[in-house]
Parts: structure tokens; C-alpha cells; sequence
């Protein structure tokens, strides 16, 4: 980018690619969220899908049985020890076409052993962004809803012969947290 990160990443966001959005950085008392200087903190939804071993099933991409999952809504999320959570981003992202993001996870998190994984969001997608969290310590690990979660950086480029929306993917436009599909 040839102008500052934070005041590109703002003039798309008044232009619809983030909702809502947040233009500081909040930190009181939180686990920070918003506009920073090279990125955006997105905050965690308290909509949670907490994997479970009740009914011995298979965890399967091309197969998700759902009785791997318990739904949960609250502030606040335990997750078990070694295992794994899903919920989605508080906002909605439209990703411009000559741009590409990659989600990192936030240092108050991994120094608590819990590692955030979300694939790349491709130039033309928009969604709510679901997001994958793993507790990878032996103890229960408590993440916070309507708090950061997550930093996205922005790559922008020149536009692909073919961004996600014109290959019409198959998560264009999820709202909710989103279980894989074939």
C-alpha cells in the first residue's frame, strides 16, 4: 500500500467493507478490537459451536456430522482442554476485489495456548468471518464475545482475472457460524 495502512484500511470501511466498524483501537478493560495501525482486530461473535466426543462420531469435511458440536450463545466460552471451538466475527466483511487478508491471532490469546486459525479471505468475498479457535493446553481456556479476537492484515494488488464472488464460492456471503461444505 502506498498510503498508511490505518486511513486505507478506514476509507474502505466507510465504504462498506467493514460493519460495523469501529474507527480506534478499543482497549479499556477489554480484549482489544478495532482500527489499528496496520490492521483491524476483529471482535468474536457469542454465537459458539464447542466440539464435543459424546457420539464417537468422525470430524469429516466432506461429511460434518453436527452431533460433533454443541451450541452455545453467551459472553463468554469454555473452551475444553485440547480441543476446539468455532464462532464467527461481529462483523461483516466485504473484501474489496484487489485485495487479500490474512487473520492472525491476538497475543493475549496465544500466550494462553489458544491458536486462532482462519483461512485466507480471497479478493470479492464477503461474509461473516468464521473463525477456529483451539485450546492447545491441557487446562479449560475461557475466550470473551464482543472482545478482539482476531487482527486482519490487508494485502492489496492488482485484480485477479477472477475474484471469489465472480467464481460465485461456495461461503460467498455466510452470515453465522458456518460448518464446511462439499
Amino acid at each position: 500500500m502506498s498510503i498508511r495502512p490505518d486511513k486505507w484500511i478506514r476509507e474502505r470501511a466507510l465504504e462498506g467493507m467493514i460493519t460495523p466498524f469501529e474507527e480506534s483501537l478499543v482497549r479499556e478493560g477489554v480484549i482489544s478490537y478495532g482500527l489499528s495501525s496496520f490492521g483491524y482486530d476483529l471482535r468474536a461473535a457469542p454465537e459458539w459451536r464447542i466440539f464435543v466426543n459424546a457420539f464417537n462420531t468422525v470430524v469429516d469435511p466432506k461429511e460434518f456430522d453436527t452431533r460433533s458440536l454443541v451450541e452455545f450463545e453467551g459472553d463468554t466460552c469454555i473452551i475444553p482442554p485440547n480441543s476446539f471451538v468455532l464462532t464467527r466475527s461481529v462483523e461483516y466483511l466485504r473484501i474489496p476485489d484487489d485485495t487479500m487478508v490474512i487473520a492472525l491471532g491476538k497475543s493475549s490469546y496465544a500466550r494462553c495456548g489458544i491458536v486462532a486459525n482462519v483461512t485466507p479471505l480471497e479478493p470479492g468475498w464477503q461474509g461473516h468471518v468464521t473463525l477456529e479457535l483451539s485450546n492447545t493446553t491441557p487446562l479449560p481456556a475461557k475466550v470473551y464475545a464482543n472482545e478482539g479476537i482476531v487482527q486482519l492484515l490487508f494485502f492489496q494488488g492488482e485484480r485477479p482475472e477472477r475474484t471469489y464472488a465472480d467464481r460465485q464460492g461456495k461461503y460467498q456471503g455466510q452470515t453465522g457460524v458456518t460448518l464446511p461444505k462439499l
